[in-house]
């Protein structure tokens, strides 16, 4: 198991910060926000993942730890239910080009986007 020997969490930057004995990985509360390991995005099996939009701005209220193995970031949108474990976390470091390609290439083939949906905000003036 690979296991970070620091966790920092910058709030105003939305950057988690990973220092592994063989890297440092900055990753991005989007980017942990879109890969969240839960049901809710991976869904139950192949072919069950669901595509995560208008995350560009989320950030992280929190972590909390899930034993030795694992964190639990809490998401300002109200996403806490991923368990991310050290070896997930070092994937998502040490492959985070690769993934994020994916994920903007998966994002166009949906006609979808980074930036939250505001069509359903309806602003009234008094």
């Amino acid at each position: 198991m690979k296991t970070p020997s620091k966790v920092q969490l910058h709030k105003k930057s939305k950057v988690l910060e990973l220092i592994y004995s063989d890297g440092t990985f900055r990753l991005p509360a989007e980017f942990l926000r879109v890969y969240s390991p839960s049901a809710e995005v991976k869904g139950h099996g192949p072919g069950q993942e669901t595509l995560q939009t208008g995350k560009q701005y989320v950030g992280i209220s929190g972590l909390e730890s899930a034993g030795n193995y694992a964190i639990r970031i809490i998401f300002d949108d109200g996403h806490d239910s991923g368990i991310y474990s050290w070896d997930y976390l070092y994937d998502l470091g040490s492959k985070q080009e690769q993934y994020w390609r994916d994920y903007l290439q998966r994002l166009e083939k949906a006609g979808k986007s980074r930036d939250p949906d505001t069509s359903a905000v309806r602003f009234v003036t008094p």
